[in-house]
């Protein structure tokens, strides 16, 4: 019987966490990418594993990867979005905060999505209707919460907007510290603990259309339910483009308040 976009999905970021996992602790190769920015043999190997599912499953899709760029035909239609370890930096000094992110954009709405933690062993995933929880094959509903008012912030470049907008200077708002705790974990990860209550919200500049390690997490929260916008709170993908994903409304109306006061402020400069 042939698998589901949504099982596919599911199976696609399990192969690339079982390969992350398998190599934690090892001796890793670097591959220079950027200043600064680098893959590992880690990166590769779970692009591979991957890629080799999505593949042996949907041979006429086109598939973007972060590490081997576009492959396929694309004859479909279908477009496959794959980030093989989001939290390069965080993985190669051994530390477990990163994911597996693996989305499927049909004309212009990804359908099916998921981020794996390669560590708990959690996939976070939504068939496009709803969104979930996946802890060895036991699948639960996700419940977006601000209760716990930690907001994780974006520092990594680029960053386009910085003449109106800095994620480091929200981080020094006094306002933002006041309303909020303040969280920087360097992983995509952290977008879907917004549709799972573990963060009341997420911030970061750049231009996300398209973007490998985003789609995944942004389709998860927008089938929880959660509020999802630019940084200037028009839609995704438009005006000055970022991202400002919140768990409910009061949330959302209270970081875009902080965003556009630093905006004012860097406009009457």
């Amino acid at each position: 019987m042939p698998i589901s976009d949504e099982e596919l999905v599911v199976a696609a970021a399990e192969a690339g966490a079982a390969v992350v996992r398998s190599h934690y602790g090892s001796a890793l190769t670097h591959f220079p990418k950027s200043a600064g920015d680098f893959a590992t043999t880690a990166d590769v190997e779970a692009e591979a594993a991957i890629l080799d599912v999505l593949h042996s499953a949907r041979p006429n899709d086109l598939f973007v990867g972060e590490e081997s760029g576009r492959t396929g035909t694309g004859v479909s239609g279908r477009v496959w979005f794959v980030d093989p370890l989001c939290g390069t930096l965080n993985f190669a000094v051994r530390n477990m905060l990163a994911a597996v992110n693996v989305a499927l954009r049909v004309g212009e709405q990804v359908t099916v999505a998921a981020s794996a933690d390669p560590f708990s062993h959690e996939v976070f995933w939504t068939d496009g209707a709803g969104a979930y929880l996946r802890h060895r094959g036991v699948d639960q509903r996700l419940d977006p919460s601000s209760e716990s008012r930690l907001v994780d912030v974006n520092l990594d470049p680029p960053f386009p907007n910085i003449d109106v907008f800095s994620a480091a200077r929200l981080l020094a708002d006094q306002s933002f510290i006041d309303t909020f705790r303040p969280r920087v974990v360097s992983t995509t990860l952290a977008v879907a603990w917004v549709a799972a209550g573990r963060r009341a919200a997420y911030v970061t500049d750049g231009q996300l259309r398209d973007n490998v390690h985003f789609a995944a997490g942004i389709a998860v929260c927008q089938a929880a339910g959660c509020v999802v916008t630019g940084i200037d709170g028009r839609p995704l993908h438009t005006g000055l483009g970022g991202l400002v994903v919140a768990a409910d409304e009061p949330t959302h109306a209270a970081l875009l308040t902080l965003v556009r006061d630093q905006c004012a402020r860097s406009r009457s400069i």
